[in-house]
């Protein structure tokens, strides 16, 4: 019997406690089994900062370092300068990369810095109880907007890509999904591309995924990834939206 199925070697043999329907886990493994296809998980250094992926450490079966919140763009600068021969990736969410770490994905991407950020974005503050982050939608209600997201209070929903895309030392950027089978083969050759870059020295590069978070967007996680499908992917595109490489800059 031929096996077509097994954990990735980068990720630990332990139970991931997501809640059902969360794209998390499934990130996780991506992430997991592109490390093992370069055969690079030795030299990987991912970096977490509060939220739902702050117990990354107990998934990643590599060096994993936690930071205070939207500080992971300046820990994985400095894993990248005194250690260049690592692989050095940050993982972070919406609520912390859009918000309080908006100074530093900015600046990291303005220097050009060799590093990997995967930015996963479900709308909403998922660790602490379903607050408006800065990438909620107009329409979504949350616990802090229970009527819907009024823009002329709080402004719009920010769209972290392209405003990363105008920035120069961006070297590639894209947007995926993991909402089907199809979307999510795609974000694991955004993930490769990504972690590409890196490894031959072509600059930063940054992969956003949509993930859906049924616990508070209230939703069952089918009624979930439909309105993944409906309301956000028809606000934040998909696609790449800068490959300098394969442009030949």
């Amino acid at each position: 019997m031929r096996k077509t199925f097994s954990r990735p070697i980068s990720l630990k043999q332990t139970r991931l406690r997501y809640c059902p329907g969360c794209g998390h886990s499934i990130i996780h493994r991506l992430i997991a089994e592109v490390i093992d296809e370069f055969d690079i998980r030795e030299r990987v250094i991912g970096v977490a900062p509060v939220g739902c992926a702050v117990f990354a450490y107990d998934y990643f079966n590599f060096d994993m370092i936690e930071v205070a919140h939207g500080r992971s763009p300046a820990a994985a600068t400095a894993m990248k300068r005194v250690l260049p021969n690592s692989v050095v990736y940050s993982y972070q969410g919406d609520g912390d990369l859009a918000a309080i770490g908006t100074s530093e994905i900015i600046h990291a991407a303005n220097r050009g810095e060799n590093i990997s950020v995967f930015f996963v974005n479900n709308a909403t503050y998922g660790m602490t109880g379903g607050q408006m982050a800065p990438t909620t939608l107009s329409t979504q209600r949350t616990t802090t907007t229970p009527h819907g997201r009024d823009v002329t209070l709080n402004g719009h929903p920010l769209r972290v890509a392209e405003l990363l895309a105008s920035i120069e030392g961006v070297s590639y950027l894209s947007r995926c999904s993991v909402d089907s089978y199809v979307n999510i083969i795609k974000t694991k050759q955004m993930i490769r591309r990504a972690f590409e870059y890196q490894l031959n020295n072509k600059g930063f590069s940054f992969v956003e995924i949509l993930s859906p978070c049924p616990t508070d967007w209230g939703l069952t996680p089918a009624d979930s990834i439909e309105w993944l499908r409906s309301d956000m992917i028809t606000f934040y595109k998909l696609g790449v939206l800068k490959d300098r490489w394969k442009d030949g800059s």
